[in-house]
């Protein structure tokens, strides 16, 4: 009899095989067109946390060394009982020797290095909750963390082995996404499969957060994750008309470890909706977007939240004018929870054990600035306000629902990316 594991797996290389017949078929459908379309210039995602992933072929021969950090420094006010606040004052830094070997492969091998200011010890696991293990030893000084790449792009497509193009670069949305972990999470690491054409843009990737050995005494973990963007017309239209159908699926658990209670989980959440952005063109006044989502969580296996289902409308907006991005948002949920987003957009406290919220709503206001200083320079300011709207809490210490009155909360930061590369040897 097959175990869950077991199909896990199947439903990958299932996936897997959909998804080289999709490549096929686009590729057949439409001319090839070499020229890939362009990451977006404006907006602190885009032009503090994002990496190109492109492939220059006149780099061919090219040995270079190359400097990739992040420094910032981030406040978080929150007054609410659905998470505590904190500040998160340090740098990730990145030294990698990158090759480009032949017209359409790179390889990078190097290092990720996170400090915060005034930590000198690091807990020695991956910087994302995994199962129940968090590591028995702490590095000194810095939280290290191995760096290799191997990419091969074929036409369109980019196959991607060992260090993914992650965090910001999979253009989630916030409510499935925390784009403060582009600060603080490990680099993932595993398979991605990226593509690019007219009609469609294409991310699957596997992250593998947790191996295990036989006997062992934690959980593998990895995630699936899938993020489209179905594009109705051209980006450059004056009103660009898209669907993103957003995805994530996270299994913990193995047949060779030695856990015998809640030994398998797997938690889902995903996101379809519908978008348009107006472009207005103009030297100040950039562009408008607007968009609908519908958001679902499935606990499809295990206990380990509280909800086995739950579901969320996600409506948003935003404004680039000149270098600034004006931002607004509303969410009203029931039973969601978001494995790697802000706890603000869900049912459930991180503050207080147990505690649980009925249909909770958020209004959400943001303002950033993000310029360019030169290539691979870069700088990015932002103020983010949480207003959580009545709800009843539920849950802990409560024996019946309470009264969870309306909490404003605030979170500002600054962030400065230096990316330079030096030539070494042409050969």
């Amino acid at each position: 009899m097959k175990t869950f594991y077991d199909t896990i797996n199947d439903k990958l290389v299932a996936i897997l095989i959909c998804v080289f017949s999709l490549f096929c078929f686009s590729m057949q459908a439409e001319d090839v067109d070499t020229n890939i379309a362009s990451i977006d210039s404006s907006g602190i995602n885009n032009l503090v946390y994002k990496s190109d992933y492109r492939i220059n072929p006149e780099r061919k021969g090219e040995l270079l060394f190359e400097l990739d950090n992040i420094s910032f420094f981030k406040d978080n006010e929150y007054s609410t009982s659905v998470m505590k606040g904190y500040s998160l004052p340090g740098l990730w830094l990145q030294p990698k020797l990158v090759f480009f070997p032949l017209q359409n492969i790179k390889l990078e091998l190097g290092a990720h290095l996170l400090r915060y200011w005034g930590a000198d010890k690091y807990p020695n696991m991956a910087y994302q909750d995994i199962a129940t293990w968090k590591g028995e030893k702490n590095q000194k000084g810095v939280h290290a963390y191995l760096l290799f790449r191997a990419q091969v792009a074929i036409s369109r497509v980019n196959i991607v082995l060992g260090t993914l193009y992650g965090k910001a670069n999979h253009n989630l949305i916030e409510p499935l996404y925390s784009p403060e972990l582009n600060l603080t999470s490990d680099p993932e690491t595993g398979l991605q499969l990226l593509y690019n054409s007219r009609l469609l843009d294409f991310d699957m990737w596997v992250n593998w957060e947790s191996f295990i050995y036989r006997e062992d005494v934690h959980q593998e973990a990895f995630t699936v994750g899938l993020s489209t963007r179905v594009k109705f017309n051209t980006p450059e239209s004056r009103f660009h008309f898209y669907m993103p159908i957003q995805g994530l699926a996270q299994h913990r658990g193995g047949e060779i470890d030695t856990i015998m209670t809640n030994s398998v989980q797997t938690l889902m959440n995903g996101a379809a909706g519908i978008g348009v952005v107006w472009n207005i063109n103009h030297p100040i006044f950039k562009n408008v977007n607007l968009e609908l989502d519908g958001l679902g969580y499935y606990q499809q296996a295990g206990s380990l939240w509280p909800f086995d289902s739950g579901s969320a409308l996600y409506a948003r907006a935003s404004a680039d004018i000149h270098d600034f991005r004006i931002k607004m948002s509303y969410i009203k949920s029931h039973n969601f929870i978001s494995m790697f987003g802000l706890p603000f957009y869900g049912s459930v406290s991180t503050k207080e054990e147990d505690v649980t919220y009925n249909n909770p709503q958020m209004l959400y206001w943001g303002a950033e600035y993000s310029h360019s200083l030169g290539k691979g320079f870069s700088i990015g300011i932002d103020l983010d306000i949480y207003r959580r709207l009545f709800c009843y809490k539920s849950g802990g210490e409560y024996s019946s629902p309470t009264d969870d009155a309306p909490s404003t909360s605030f979170s500002a930061g600054i962030y400065l990316r230096i990316n330079p590369s030096f030539l070494i040897k042409k050969f």
